[in-house]
C-alpha cells in the first residue's frame, strides 16, 4: 500500500476552509431567524439643548421660539469693534542676545512679537510696556515700544 498523496499542510488547509464555511453558513442562518428588523425609528437621533446626541425626542413644551432677525451669521464689521490702537502689555520672553521678544497683551491675551529695534528704550522681561500692533511677514508685531514706569 502507498501512502496518501495529501500532505498533513493541505489536510488542514482544507479543514479550516471548511470550518470556515460552516461558521458563516451558521450565522446567515441566525441574522435570519433573528431577524431584528431595524427600522428607520430605531435609527434616529436626537440633539438635547446642551448639543448632546440622546435617543429621546426632545420635549415641546420646552421649546422657545428664536426670531430669524436675533440669529447673526456674520463676522462684525471692523468698525463696529471699538480698537484703541496703543495697547499695554507685559514683555513675557525677551532673547538679549537676539533682540526679539513676546509681550502678552493685557486687553486679548494674544502673544505679539517684538524686535529691539522697534522699541525707544531698554526692555526687560516682566517689564509692563505700551505698544502698536502692526501686521508683519509672519504675524502681528509689536512697533513703538516704551516702557511703563
Amino acid at each position: 500500500m502507498g501512502r496518501s498523496q495529501e500532505s498533513y499542510n493541505k489536510k488542514e488547509v482544507r479543514s479550516k476552509k471548511e470550518k470556515k464555511r460552516k461558521e458563516k453558513e451558521q450565522k446567515r442562518q441566525a441574522k435570519k431567524e433573528g431577524g431584528k428588523s431595524s427600522s428607520l425609528d430605531d435609527m434616529i437621533a436626537y440633539v438635547d439643548e446642551n448639543g448632546n446626541i440622546t435617543s429621546t425626542p426632545p420635549d415641546p413644551n420646552k421649546k422657545t421660539e428664536i426670531k430669524a432677525e436675533d440669529i447673526e451669521i456674520n463676522v462684525p464689521r471692523k468698525e463696529d469693534i471699538p480698537f484703541d490702537p496703543i495697547r499695554k502689555g507685559n514683555v513675557t520672553f525677551y532673547n538679549e542676545s537676539k533682540g526679539f521678544g513676546f509681550i502678552k497683551d493685557s486687553e486679548t491675551n494674544e502673544s505679539v512679537f517684538f524686535h529691539i529695534n522697534n522699541a525707544f528704550e531698554d526692555i526687560k522681561e516682566n517689564n509692563m510696556v505700551s505698544f502698536e500692533v502692526e501686521p508683519g511677514p509672519k504675524g502681528p508685531v509689536a512697533v513703538k515700544i516704551t516702557p511703563i514706569k
